[in-house]
């Protein structure tokens, strides 16, 4: 370039004199591997790292630890509600959100299916439900029998593959999948979480299919019982589905209701702010019309239906959104089906199965004035943003429990200094002087304690639901391509007036940061000895 500059006028013009900027001053680089005598001494190496261990120390000041407000509401787009017209919900885990113990009975009574009608071994009744076992977001292969745990760049978080209950060792996984953790991608799951040997099991019902699942193999591996992976997943998969398709989950909510379902007030506050700032609403749900009527009539009151200007159930997401055959059809008050043509749908009656294709004709609700709620990035949110632009906000119970565990001391100062000492392994790594490899060997160590000790926070097992080591997890991936925004329930609309604007983070690329570390927890001005080490990014 001109003056015999590669990078050209434009850089020249960026480097201020008078307001010299981190990595603008053009420096000489290093000759060779080696910086210098001063730079293999081992005292050096340790005095970066003391140093650097005390400014983290000072940069996370008291209360530090309690930023994140697990009420918020979390946006991947720009969203402005005061342009949103018209608000849709999901019914189960978005206006209903269920106690625990449910994901209880729907395992014991699964395995006993399995006992009891597929003749699987009645040693299975050993084992009970372990809430804490697996998260949402899993993939599971079919034919291996494996439940994994992939990031959003196709990859398996080592340390999170389990064969029954126990965990593979990393080499074995490596082994399996033919020298890499890569898995490909006509092998992972197609636009629905299914692919031809990988399920990923995105619904917070899948949660005691998982561990299920993983019981049952548990059980022929301990007992020596030769199987064949494909035949156990369909297996369980089939006891699972039979818990739902024969109406057992819904008779053991609508039995005991208090139980069962939580933050009913919540859910009446939310509907209720809406339709006084002059909202339509919505309900598209997949369960039966007298179930939802149970439930709606626990948390809302009798007059429920007089919120909605429509609701429509047993849609069968998501082929509703995909499907155009399925007419309507109009329900009574007993909640019977009736025969009439469907040409219009009317504020305050009930309709089951259509599809959206009818339904956007017959209500013109099209576009960005539409905000819908659910909680499956497939069957609820994927289509509906994709190919039909309405706005989408996913519901992650998750949030909750992740947020308290961020805003500890024990997670902040650990992941604080994982960064940091992160940082100080790819800069200082041009030491080749014997010990310099040593301290570097240490600090290799301590960097995969901080990020086990960060993982097991969160779930031991599998770790977090958002993130693998340092990566998005593949359920980040797809919650940030679905939804424009997140949130741990519907309540946390009652924290922002109804014109709120929602606005995205920038968040930095990775040649957007200077010296990584290192924007995270310090802020790279204050980060010591940047001027000596500038030349290596």
């Amino acid at each position: 370039g001109a003056g015999g500059s590669r990078w050209g006028a434009g850089w020249a013009r960026g480097c201020s004199t008078a307001a010299p900027v981190l990595g603008c001053e053009r420096k000489p680089l290093p000759s060779g591997p080696d910086p210098g005598p001063r730079s293999r001494s081992k005292g050096f190496l340790w005095g970066r790292y003391t140093e650097m261990k005390k400014l983290v120390h000072e940069l996370l000041p008291p209360g530090v630890c309690s930023l994140l407000n697990p009420a918020n509401i979390y946006s991947n787009n720009e969203i402005k509600l005061e342009d949103i017209e018209i608000y849709g919900f999901d019914y189960d885990y978005t206006l209903a959100q269920y106690s625990r113990s449910l994901h209880t009975m729907i395992f014991n009574a699964a395995r006993e299916i399995l006992v009891e009608h597929y003749k699987y071994p009645s040693g299975l009744r050993k084992y009970d439900y372990m809430p804490d076992f697996a998260i949402r977001g899993l993939h599971y292969d079919v034919r291996k029998g494996i439940l994994m745990k992939i990031d959003a760049y196709h990859y398996v978080q080592s340390g999170t593959v389990y064969r029954g209950l126990s965990p593979m060792p990393d080499e074995e996984v490596i082994e399996m999948y033919e020298g890499t953790q890569h898995i490909p991608l006509h092998e992972m799951s197609d636009f629905y979480g299914k692919g031809p040997s990988m399920k990923q099991f995105m619904d917070i019902f899948s949660l005691p299919e998982m561990t299920l699942l993983s019981c049952v193999n548990d059980y022929f591996i301990n007992h020596g019982i030769e199987f064949d992976p494909v035949h156990l997943f369909r297996d369980v998969s089939d006891a699972i589905s039979t818990v739902h398709v024969k109406g057992m989950m819904y008779k053991w909510i609508e039995g005991d209701l208090e139980q069962y379902i939580l933050r009913g007030e919540e859910t009446y506050a939310v509907l209720n702010r809406l339709v006084n700032n002059g909202k339509k609403l919505f309900l598209i749900t997949n369960s039966p019309f007298s179930f939802v009527d149970m439930g709606m009539q626990h948390m809302v009151g009798q007059d429920w239906r007089d919120l909605f200007d429509l609701v429509i159930v047993q849609a069968e997401k998501p082929t509703f959104f995909t499907d155009r055959r399925k007419p309507f059809r109009k329900l009574d008050e007993a909640g019977d089906l009736q025969w009439d043509k469907i040409n219009k749908l009317e504020k305050g009656k009930m309709y089951k199965q259509g599809n959206l294709f009818d339904f956007l004709r017959l209500t013109g609700w099209r576009g960005s004035r539409v905000l819908y709620f659910g909680d499956h990035l497939y069957s609820d949110l994927a289509d509906l943003m994709l190919r039909h632009g309405w706005r989408t906000g996913a519901i992650v119970p998750e949030l909750e429990m992740e947020i308290s565990i961020i805003n500890t001391e024990q997670y902040t100062h650990s992941v604080t200094w994982l960064q940091a000492l992160t940082g100080l392994l790819e800069r200082l790594q041009v030491h080749h002087d014997a010990e310099s490899q040593l301290v570097l060997g240490e600090w290799i160590k301590e960097r995969r304690e901080l990020m086990s000790l960060t993982k097991n926070l969160f779930n031991p097992q599998f770790g977090s639901i958002f993130r693998t080591y340092h990566n998005p997890t593949y359920f980040s991936r797809r919650l940030s391509r679905f939804s424009d925004i997140y949130m741990s329930s519907i309540s946390c609309l009652l924290n922002y007036d109804p014109s709120f604007t929602f606005y995205p983070r920038r968040t930095p690329l990775q040649h957007e940061a200077p010296l990584w570390m290192d924007q995270l927890c310090t802020g790279c001005m204050k980060t010591p000895f940047l001027e000596e080490m500038a030349h290596i990014r």
